[in-house]
């Protein structure tokens, strides 16, 4: 089976999703407002997805949980998503623990460096 190349540039939707910053613990009567704002967002800018800010959210609890699924409920009746961006790590198990599967935004990944590369090389060493 073959493909024939097409011309020109690949199909990129170059969209950036809009960013709702979180701050503070949020009260029930503020959850509404947040949830009228991610709706607005995706109808506004046409992305699929909103991007929610989360590293000032506070320690993680419930009631970033009921926020979170909210806010995602809200995003799919409008026919989008939320994405969390700089989610902490008790936040992220606290979400798994409830069964709430967000999508994160990609954090650089901490690996080992590859065998055979020094970090650091002193005078004197001879040559690999």
């Amino acid at each position: 089976m073959s493909c024939r190349p097409q011309g020109g540039l690949p199909v990129v939707d170059a969209t950036t999703p809009a960013v709702l910053v979180l701050t503070g613990p949020v009260t029930r009567e503020e959850v509404e407002g947040l949830c009228d704002d991610v709706r607005g967002l995706l109808e506004t800018t046409g992305a699929g997805a909103v991007v929610c800010d989360v590293a000032g959210l506070g320690p993680p609890g419930l009631g970033a949980v009921d926020l979170l699924a909210r806010l995602q409920l809200a995003a799919r009746r409008a026919g989008g998503r939320i994405r969390l961006r700089a989610p902490g790590p008790g936040l992220c198990a606290l979400l798994g623990l409830v069964g709430l599967a967000l999508e994160t935004e990609r954090q650089p990944e901490q690996r080992e460096p590859a065998l055979g590369v020094e970090e650091a090389v002193e005078p004197g060493d001879p040559a690999v």
